[in-house]
């Protein structure tokens, strides 16, 4: 391992080292049928082909009708926190994580969000470039599945084919029937827009880890292979010199988060 990687693997918390291929949260509610690394990657990983460490980042964008617990989700991951007094998102809020996946640092930005349709107008801007697509809905309330369709037409179609996820919350909530039929509808609506689909509960953190380090998992690999097959027919060069393309203009400092909500939405 390189002196650069080692320094800053040494600076990834214990709970976001990645050494497995994560599996899906159900084998059928899944286009992504991978159940390990991919061969070339685990290989371009262990010969330290990697590339420079600050540019490995994976742009995740979550999208929802508001109230369904977008906020919620991105805190019990981040922060390992549930708060039950819900503060709307204003804008877009951001956070980063780090990884280290097969030994290689990964960094994850979480954009969260607002559901509410005064402030579309702002959040469409930061979908711009999402390498992946999480569109989150409320299992106890039925409604906000109806618009997960649209909520992934308007996020994806604004990216270069992300990975995509639906993503139902408050499982906590739901009896085990009720589940059990909500899930059904929404793997079915998760096939049908060529996403995987999780059920989760950020009040008990439930599954929450799981899909994050998924989403990840998935996401790098994609990038390295991405890579491997760009440099496979030129000169040997550093794979991740171009592993994630990031829109300069939609990173700022983390004082910064709060996003401005301008002229374009009225209060």
């Amino acid at each position: 391992m390189s002196a650069a990687r080692t320094m800053m693997s040494q600076n990834v918390a214990k709970d976001r080292i990645v050494t497995k291929f994560p599996q899906a949260f159900h084998p059928d509610a899944t286009p992504y049928q991978k159940m390990n690394f991919h061969p070339k990657v685990k290989a371009a990983c262990t010969d330290n082909k990697t590339g420079r460490v600050g540019l490995k980042i994976c742009k995740a964008v979550l999208v929802g009708d508001v109230s369904v617990g977008k906020t919620s989700l991105v805190n019990r991951f981040c922060h390992d926190v549930f708060d039950r007094d819900y503060k709307a998102t204003i804008g877009v809020d951001f956070e980063v994580e780090k990884f280290s996946l097969l030994n290689v640092p990964f960094t994850l930005q979480i954009w969260d969000t607002a559901g509410q349709e005064r402030f579309k107008c702002i959040a469409a801007s930061y979908y711009r470039g999402a390498n992946v697509t999480i569109v989150v809905f409320d299992m106890s309330d039925e409604s906000s599945l109806a618009n997960v369709a649209r909520w992934m037409d308007d996020a994806a179609g604004n990216s270069s084919d992300p990975i995509k996820f639906v993503v139902g919350t408050k499982k906590d909530l739901v009896s085990p029937a009720a589940f059990e039929s909500i899930e059904q509808n929404a793997v079915e609506i998760a096939n049908s827009l060529g996403a995987e689909f999780w059920a989760v509960s950020s009040k008990t953190g439930e599954n929450v880890k799981e899909f994050f380090f998924r989403a990840v998992a998935l996401t790098f690999e994609a990038a390295i292979l991405r890579e491997i097959d760009t440099s496979s027919d030129g000169p040997t060069k550093q794979i991740g010199n171009d592993l994630i393309k990031v829109d300069n203009e939609n990173v700022f400092e983390r004082r910064s988060k709060k996003n401005p909500l301008g002229k374009c939405c009225d209060m």
